[in-house]
């Protein structure tokens, strides 16, 4: 049972029982997890729940043992048990009301009459009536035709065949007791006044015939309802010596009552291939059982047959009726079919470890039993065969082209799912390499390949479970190796991964050079005026103009205009399957609308089947790590541009250089900021993981191992990186504003005054003459200096935050790579005072919360210390 699964039943019971309050479900949670195991017993006094718990283990339950010990823990809890109480006498009340408000009404006379016998008899045959039906489980042909109908509705094409009426109509085709409700005719004399001799003689024909399934003279069977066993009826004027003898003998008719029944039933097509199998076991062993009745018959027509013979002749039989029996009762009554049917048979067998006769016959219906299901399996991990799927596994409606768009990836986790029942206990562990290795076959032959296992050998049941898992463990490797194979060669993943790196984690360096001055200004743009095909096209140029042109899949490269900025899409994919979903979903959109910039980013077009790896989960990462580190490309590209206005300035003299020089040293601090950032995130995160990732592809020989080196290559340390920065980019945006300011409107006034046929040189002295005219009046501006002051700050306040987010989670998650960062960003120095402040004022809080916690226990008295720390 998953942690989910446990947290989702513990609050489902705290919900039905109206439990407020308290220390949660968390408290039961935790004694779940801790005491999780299949072999936990308990003691239980009460009689009933003894008597249940057999009738649940005699039909094979799972988790029977674990559900025990929770209910145990349950009845140690005062409050859970008064809960519990309260809930059972509501459930009660509720129940007698809607009884009292359904039950039929019969008409009785009144009290003051006296009823006639007439009326008594009525009334005597109505409540009888009323109690049969609501004791009497459902006949044999409501149970087929309802098996029957949920076989056809899930395999329309592949109706089961039916028996035809006759089969059933006819019950002395059975083989069982054919029961009358009233006596053929009186026995003539009386057995108990015949000498005892002759009352031998004659119980000894009655037992021969009651082994065989045929009321005797003395000896008669009595009705069976449901799944009872069969009792018998011995004349009461029978000698007591030979009564105890036959009493004796009686249980093997029984037994053989209970599996002739069985075997007629459950050796209909509704019941399935492994309950037709076992029966067709069970009447090869009962071959042997009516060969022995019949020789016993022969020695008695020679009349050397005596009571004590056919005792010391039957006993060796009985001990292979009452397993054959036991084995009956309990298939029929835990409504076992398949993979159920053989579980219950593996743990009999294991069962009866110590008893060699009686394994080994276990073993016999076993093997037996599970020959059809091993066929079905076979054909399932060999050739894949679809038709076989519902005998395991479940198959759900699913179109593989939603990957593209499906962030869950449920194509590959939910087109086929386990059915726990449907999966023998000796499979169990096995259960995910045996759906994987139909998965995989299937993926190949959906692309036009045919695949079928070389190494395809007879799978076997056997007391050694290592035979028939190394069977299935060499399907499943070579069913992985195909679609690995399959997905390299053919479809060139590797190709395809290193297509996607040079896009998404942006090592195409002048292809990002082209491409970002092409699209400068269309990016600047809201992104409701942004065009997209132009975007296209100015993708397309810059893939044509640079070394990208090499690369084959450049054409599945698309551009994607975001509704949510980074941070936002982040969170989205976070909510996916949580109680947060719904609600950021519906959150209505903020009123700012994002640029171009922000909204920007690229998408890959991948097909079948290289869409199961490359899937839209594995997309999504890449994508928010590239706008990201496209964003960070943006803000250094702008820190060039005011460094290079900075470098032209400095030819005019400055009447006073204050301001300028805190805004020169502001601007170099934000740039050593972003390179240093972008080179750890290019040279020492993407880098690094990615050639771990290709080195692992080189050797991995199982195609989940290779989603899992995919989607884990960047996504940790990425993805941290992506939440701890973006808010700190956004101080980078100061940088244009600060351009604005410093050489803006220069800009506007030498463009408006120029010509369209002035030459180059003409424009730059106009503007450096507009710039030495007006340099003064900028200087005189104190609202300037206020603002480099302001951004100084708030710049200074947020590198601050980052080096000490970054510090302690190195420390605490012992992620030591991020100390190269903090060297890189504090490389002389010039934070760490500062840092160590703040880590002592830190602790100086903390120690101030503990004390102001610690404090008033220790005043208390040791009872109320005791109970404020329960």
């Amino acid at each position: 049972m998953s942690e989910f699964r446990i947290h989702h039943d513990v609050n489902e019971l705290l919900g039905l029982l109206n439990v407020r309050g308290g220390d949660g479900a968390e408290v039961y949670i935790d004694l779940l997890q801790k005491n999780r195991t299949p072999y936990v017993t308990t003691t239980v006094s009460a009689h009933n729940f003894l008597r249940k718990y057999d009738e649940l283990k005699s039909k094979n339950a799972r988790n029977l043992d674990p559900l025990v010990y929770l209910l145990s823990k349950l009845t140690e809890d005062k409050e859970t048990l008064k809960f519990l109480q309260q809930n059972a006498k509501e459930r009660s009340e509720m129940s007698a009301n809607a009884a009292s408000s359904t039950t039929t009404s019969y008409s009785i006379p009144a009290t003051s009459s006296k009823m006639s016998m007439q009326e008594l008899e009525e009334l005597r045959k109505k409540l009888g009536n009323v109690t049969a039906s609501s004791n009497v489980p459902q006949s044999s042909e409501v149970i087929r035709k309802m098996l029957r109908d949920r076989h056809n509705k899930k395999n329309p094409t592949q109706p089961n065949p039916v028996f035809p009426n006759w089969v059933y109509d006819r019950p002395a085709l059975i083989g069982d007791f054919v029961t009358s409700p009233t006596p053929v005719g009186d026995p003539v004399v009386a057995i108990g006044t015949m000498p005892l001799a002759a009352q031998e003689q004659a119980l000894v024909e009655d037992l021969l015939y009651v082994l065989i399934g045929v009321d005797g003279r003395d000896i008669t069977a009595q009705p069976v309802l449901g799944r009872q066993s069969r009792s018998f009826i011995v004349d009461p004027s029978l000698d007591m010596s030979i009564k105890e003898l036959v009493n004796r003998i009686l249980p093997v008719a029984s037994c053989y009552s209970t599996i002739t029944r069985f075997t007629e039933e459950k050796s209909s097509f509704e019941y399935g291939q492994v309950n037709h199998a076992l029966t067709a076991a069970m009447r090869t062993l009962m071959k042997e059982y009516l060969i022995l009745v019949t020789q016993l018959e022969h020695l008695h027509r020679q009349g050397t047959l005596s009571l004590q013979k056919l005792w010391f002749y039957i006993q060796p039989t009985m001990r292979t009726m009452e397993i054959l029996a036991s084995i009956a009762t309990s298939v029929d009554k835990g409504e076992c079919m398949g993979g159920s049917t053989l579980s219950l048979l593996h743990d009999r067998t294991f069962n009866y470890t110590g008893d060699s006769q009686a394994q080994e016959l276990c073993l016999y219906l076993t093997k037996a039993a599970s020959v059809p299901y091993f066929e079905i399996l076979e054909k399932w991990i060999y050739r894949e065969d679809i038709k076989k799927l519902c005998h395991f596994f479940e198959e759900h409606e699913l179109q593989k082209e939603k990957i593209q768009e499906d962030y869950n990836d449920k194509y590959w986790d939910q087109r086929y799912t386990i059915v726990q029942h449907r999966i023998p206990s000796f499979l169990q562990k096995m259960a995910d390499k045996i759906l994987n290795t139909g998965k995989y076959l299937n993926v190949v032959r959906e692309c036009g390949r045919d695949v079928t296992c070389p190494d395809a050998k007879e799978v076997l049941y056997t007391l050694k479970e290592r035979a028939y898992v190394e069977q299935i463990e060499k399907a499943y490797y070579y069913a992985s190796k195909v679609l690995l194979d399959f997905l390299m060669e053919e479809k060139e993943l590797v190709s395809r991964l290193r297509s996607i790196k040079h896009y998404f984690l942006m090592d195409k360096g002048d292809f990002f050079v082209h491409f970002m001055d092409l699209t400068e200004e269309e990016l600047k743009k809201p992104v409701d005026d942004i065009i997209p095909p132009r975007l296209e096209a100015l993708l397309e140029l810059a893939l044509r103009m640079s070394t990208a042109n090499t690369d084959p899949f450049k054409d599945d490269l698309k551009i994607d205009l975001m509704p949510h900025d980074v941070i936002t899409q982040l969170l989205r994919v976070l909510a996916i399957d949580t109680k947060q979903e719904k609600a950021i979903i519906n959150a209505e959109p903020t009123e700012v609308s994002l640029s171009g910039l922000e909204a920007f980013s690229f998408d890959y077009i991948v097909k079948w089947p290289l869409s199961l790896i490359i899937n839209r989960k594995a997309l999504t990462r890449y994508q928010m790590l590239f706008r990201h580190m496209f964003y960070c490309k943006h803000v250094e590209r702008l820190l060039c541009n005011v460094w290079i206005s900075n470098k032209a300035s400095k030819q005019y003299s400055l009447h006073s250089a204050k301001w300028f020089a805190a805004a020169f040293a502001l601007r170099q601090r934000m740039l050593n900021f972003v390179q240093n950032i972008q080179y750890y995130m290019m040279f020492e995160v993407n880098e690094p993981t990615w050639h771990i990732m290709e080195n692992n592809l080189k050797s991995v020989k199982n195609i989940s191992v290779l989603n899992k080196y995919f989607l884990l290559s960047h996504a940790h340390t990425g993805v941290f990186i992506l939440i701890v920065l973006q808010r700190f980019t956004h101080s980078m945006r100061i940088d244009s504003e600060m351009k604005r300011l410093t050489f803006g409107n220069a800009t506007m006034e030498g463009s408006s005054t120029s010509a369209e046929r002035t030459e180059e040189a003409e424009k730059k002295r106009l503007t450096s003459k507009f710039i030495a005219e007006h340099v003064d009046a900028l200087q005189s501006d104190s609202g300037f200096e206020a603002t480099i002051s302001k951004f100084d700050s708030n710049f200074s306040t947020l590198l601050l935050d980052l080096l000490d987010k970054l510090s302690i989670y190195s420390t605490n998650d012992c992620e030591h790579s991020m100390i190269n960062i903090i060297y890189r960003l504090d490389f002389n120095g010039f934070y760490t005072e500062r840092l160590e402040k703040m880590a002592i004022e830190r602790s100086q809080k903390t120690a101030t919360i503990l004390e102001s916690v610690i404090a008033p226990l220790t005043k208390m008295v040791p009872s109320e210390a005791k109970k404020a720390h329960q």
